[in-house]
């Protein structure tokens, strides 16, 4: 079974400033199209999807690490990405849509920008 939280520790890399590897013409070919493709309110409700989904992963990391036995564990880690998904589909993604976004944005270099000021943005604000 996969699991939603340990994509999510490649998702924060994009804070730190690391960029995800991408093969030459997939990083260039997306560099062209991908501002043409996200709007300033995609990127936003991206953002507000970032934010609601690390913070939703921080608490669940924190209650999962002192949980002794290993079936409740998994039990609240299944609960947690339960709510990850619904935290995702508020903003209107998939995993899946939101790990492609988050690749075009972590590989073009005016988006990553763009999308950071919007994430320290909704930090501030929810």
């Amino acid at each position: 079974m996969s699991h939603v939280f340990p994509v999510a520790v490649s998702l924060a890399a994009v804070l730190a400033g690391a960029a995800v590897w991408a093969p030459p013409a997939l990083a260039q070919d997306t560099a062209k199209t991908a501002a043409k493709k996200y709007s300033d309110e995609d990127l936003r409700r991206f953002a507000r999807a970032y934010v609601d989904f690390h913070r939703l992963k921080n608490d669940y990391d924190e209650r999962i690490k002192k949980m002794q036995n290993v079936k409740d564990r998994e039990n609240l880690r299944r609960e947690g990405d339960a709510k990850a998904s619904e935290v995702l589909q508020k903003q209107g993604y998939t995993l899946d849509s939101y790990s492609k976004t988050f690749a075009v944005v972590n590989n073009n270099e005016q988006l990553r920008k763009k999308t950071l000021k919007y994430i320290e943005e909704e930090r501030k604000t929810s």
